[in-house]
């Protein structure tokens, strides 16, 4: 789900002009790569950054939804083709960044995903390709972007934002409907990586925060949005608005907060933005006598 399709919930923030917005969360004169822009969040969320006055550079691997994505967005965004577990794709879209729009202020990594179909699963279940592949797809690709995004802005002296997706799977199981461990802990590590580097880059004015959804619709999710049983479990597990599965624009706030000026003072943080699953039990379930 992309921003293509119009937001059937609370989503009145985002018709908020950029003359209106608050002066630390405008993103104007910024500049920001987001590896995974072409679809779902990634997607969402370039939008809304650049809505809010800001140049993206989108990576993605689809050709076709580059240019989808370049077509709704419009004015403000270049585009980078390529696989984010790629080491060299995400230091090209931040060169990209410098050479297109003469700045790079900031990352959000969005790209990566379930490593399911290649082996991943509950802990003795797991296959080596599934483990090697999800923390490839999930934690290697993210790696090398973080650190393609350290390297120029330690380069050109400048503060910036580095965001992360994570999940609330790297921190609140559901062992009944997602038992994906080597996916769980790649969520897990992300969240290491980004507080060891915001606190050692602190000092240079480089900030690394994640922001982590519960069950969003996006192409990834769809085993799960598909499910009916899923579903109904999720109507206790994020109570909020309803009690509902995300929707991509639910997080783009949030993005915006975080690499705009607003979050100067703000690092090292995980944001749950997840419905309320993190504190809430989900329904009662006998899935261990099944």
């Amino acid at each position: 789900m992309g921003r293509d399709k119009p937001c059937p919930y609370k989503c009145d923030w985002l018709q908020i002009e950029t003359e209106t917005m608050p002066p630390q969360l405008s993103l104007s004169n910024k500049v920001f790569v987001i590896i995974g822009g072409t679809s779902g969040l990634g997607r969402s969320a370039a939008l809304a950054c650049v809505q809010a006055g800001g140049k993206v550079v989108i990576v993605g691997r689809d050709e076709a939804k580059i240019a989808d994505t370049l077509k709704e967005i419009g004015e403000g965004a270049e585009a980078v083709q390529g696989d984010a577990s790629d080491p060299q794709v995400a230091a090209r879209a931040v060169q990209q960044a410098v050479d297109s729009f003469g700045a790079f202020d900031g990352l959000y990594h969005v790209a990566g995903g379930s490593g399911r179909r290649f082996g991943d699963g509950p802990l003795h279940e797991i296959t080596d390709e599934g483990w090697a592949k999800t923390l490839d797809l999930n934690l290697s690709s993210l790696f090398y972007s973080n650190r393609a995004a350290a390297q120029e802005l330690l380069k050109s002296g400048k503060s910036g934002s580095i965001l992360n997706m994570g999940s609330v799977l790297g921190s609140y199981p559901s062992p009944e409907y997602f038992t994906t461990h080597a996916y769980a802990t790649s969520k897990a590590a992300i969240v290491g990586l980004t507080r060891s580097a915001a606190s050692y880059y602190a000092s240079d004015g480089i900030r690394f925060n994640v922001i982590a959804p519960a069950l969003v619709e996006t192409p990834m999710a769809q085993r799960a949005v598909q499910n009916d049983e899923i579903t109904q479990f999720i109507q206790s597990k994020q109570p909020l608005d309803g009690g509902r599965v995300g929707v991509p624009q639910d997080l783009d706030a949030a993005v915006v907060f975080f690499l705009s000026e607003a979050s100067h003072f703000v690092t090292g943080q995980v944001l749950h933005v997840d419905g309320g699953w993190n504190v809430s039990e989900g329904r009662p379930t006998d899935w261990k006598k099944r």
